[in-house]
């Protein structure tokens, strides 16, 4: 139970499964220099947070609290934040990987983390945003220049980069190609993709030709055959951070680019994002909603790989 000086927050000892993890008590933190302090009211959950759970991941050793998505309230601010005040809903991405802490109570970041949260949007779906949206548009827009008329693939794109993925594409005037289990075509159609494919049944270097951009949200095989399905010059975005170098050395001798991305916090990505909220071209679709007291279950199901959109753990 949380009080005046502490609050509630989903940690672990030890690194493991779901179990691992365990509500506690903890200090609640306090805004520094140009940070803000904001009262978490909703929380995504992401496939980076159950790999860190069971493998520490960028972080090393346990204890810690995972967790990058925020939305909420602003609480209280720092000495030099202009951009918020208190009362202020925001939402954002905590600095990856060494930000994390959102499934919590309360959380403190640089002010330049969050935009306010777009009215369009409760608290549950705007959780659902901010590090699925800042990967696909650091991915489609600022590193790949997606634009009208060209032909992107995007790898899982039922899943939670992949399902926002299409609709940042859609939006710049791209022609998505989307691949994803049968089960989940009518979905990848209601979310704009203009051509699904069954990853289980196709060779994607036999059925796809003519790409511009691939969104690599799978990496190992995938990241290599993707660059088959290129154009000359076109590119593959991976968001696996590290891998074979047999990427790079493939994609120059078919005269192709490849890059490994990682996602960063970023105000004016999550301003773009913000926008697209409001112009009506972007919403998340949530798999399920858990309090945070269930974020093991919440865990538990989303390592099962089937969801459609984002799992969201809710404080209240």
């Amino acid at each position: 139970m949380s009080t005046e000086h502490t609050m509630r927050a989903i940690s672990q000892d030890t690194l493991g499964g779901p179990e691992v993890l365990k509500e506690v008590a903890l200090p609640r933190p306090e805004p520094r220099t140009n940070e803000v302090l904001v009262r978490v009211r909703a929380a995504g959950v992401n496939p980076t947070d159950w790999k860190h759970r069971a493998t520490g991941g960028f972080l090393g050793a346990a204890p810690f609290v995972l967790g990058w998505d925020v939305s909420g309230v602003v609480e209280a601010v720092g000495v030099g934040v202009a951009r918020f005040r208190p009362g202020d809903e925001v939402f954002g991405m905590l600095s990856y990987p060494f930000g994390h802490g959102s499934h919590a109570e309360y959380v403190t970041a640089p002010a330049r983390t969050f935009a306010h949260k777009p009215a369009a949007l409760d608290h549950t779906r705007a959780a659902a945003l901010p590090l699925v949206s800042l990967t696909a548009w650091q991915a489609l827009v600022e590193t790949a220049e997606v634009g009208p008329g060209q032909r992107v693939l995007i790898h899982a794109a039922a899943g939670g980069v992949g399902h926002v993925a299409t609709q940042i594409a859609k939006a710049r005037g791209a022609y998505v190609i989307g691949t994803a289990s049968a089960g989940k075509h009518d979905f990848l159609r209601e979310i704009g993709v203009d051509e699904p494919l069954d990853y289980r049944e196709t060779d994607i270097t036999e059925a796809v030709k003519d790409v511009d951009v691939v969104l690599d949200t799978l990496g190992g095989a995938t990241s290599v055959d993707s660059l088959r399905v290129l154009r000359p010059g076109g590119i593959v975005v991976s968001i696996l951070p590290v891998g074979s170098d047999e990427l790079y050395e493939e994609a120059a001798r078919l005269g192709v680019r490849a890059v490994r991305m990682l996602v960063d916090a970023s105000h004016s990505g999550m301003r773009a994002i913000a926008e697209l909220v409001e112009a009506g071209k972007l919403r998340p679709t949530i798999a399920g909603t858990f309090p945070l007291a269930e974020a093991a279950e919440a865990h538990r199901i989303g390592e099962l790989g089937r969801t459609a959109g984002k799992l969201v753990l809710l404080m209240d």
